[in-house]
């Protein structure tokens, strides 16, 4: 597992956290922002932190839960597994809703064994939201754009 300190954007969170699956050299990178509530203003306690994984090590896992006053709260997590082990090393979040998480998964899956052609068609292209028009929404305006390092988005978009 590799990961390093990346704290171009600052205070700032990016516009999206991508996650990019590269089936040759079955790794997934993961663009993770991080901040600490209680140090706002702190630039230690904000910034991104790239991250590769190895495929075989992750695990999705469904969370339910209640929070007092509020609707139920549901999201799909990928836990990062000691290798040969159940022991979690890491998690990071995947999708805020069960369904859409499952189906996402699955779709990673399928992608990682067979191939980007045994993946649905779409009538639309995927959003990318560095390119988005974001005229009307100002946390996006003001949002930098996912920036990877250099030598992650090398080897994360080659094979090996």
């Amino acid at each position: 597992m590799a990961s390093r300190l990346y704290l171009e954007n600052g205070h700032r969170s990016p516009r999206d956290e991508p996650i990019r699956f590269n089936r040759l050299r079955r790794k997934v990178y993961v663009y993770r922002f991080f901040h600490n509530g209680l140090l706002p203003f702190s630039r230690v306690a904000w910034g991104v932190l790239p991250v590769a994984y190895d495929w075989d090590d992750l695990h999705a896992e469904a969370c339910r839960g209640y929070v007092p006053g509020t609707a139920r709260v549901e999201n799909i997590t990928i836990s990062v597994l000691k290798p040969g082990t159940n022991e979690v090393l890491d998690r990071f979040p995947f999708s805020c809703d069960i369904l859409q998480g499952e189906m996402y998964w699955a779709m990673a899956q399928l992608f990682m064994q067979q191939g980007p052609q045994a993946l649905p068609h779409f009538p639309r292209p995927p959003r990318d939201w560095n390119n988005e028009k974001v005229t009307f929404n100002l946390a996006r305006r003001l949002a930098p754009k996912v920036k990877w390092p250099e030598d992650m988005d090398l080897e994360s978009r080659s094979a090996p």
